[in-house]
């Protein structure tokens, strides 16, 4: 079994139609620069209300993606 290493950076996306899709705006936009993303967690949610209705939610997540191994350099 090969160990891992990982990175964790934060990502917050939004959306008019729901947390989900906020969710998956975040990952898909992140997709086009970051290679090898395994996991997301989400840490907070957020939303706006107009005229006494949600009208955006926004979410906060760290997203892990594995460090290729030529780029893996532990000191012990």
């Amino acid at each position: 079994m090969t160990d891992h290493v990982y990175r964790v950076i934060e990502l917050v996306g939004s959306s008019e139609t729901s947390i989900e899709e906020a969710i998956k705006a975040a990952i898909s936009k992140a997709s086009n620069t970051l290679r090898h993303m395994r996991w997301f967690q989400v840490v907070e949610t957020r939303g706006h209300i107009e005229d006494n209705k949600v009208s955006h939610y926004q979410v906060t997540m760290k997203v892990g993606f594995t460090v290729e191994d030529e780029n893996v350099h532990l000191q012990p």
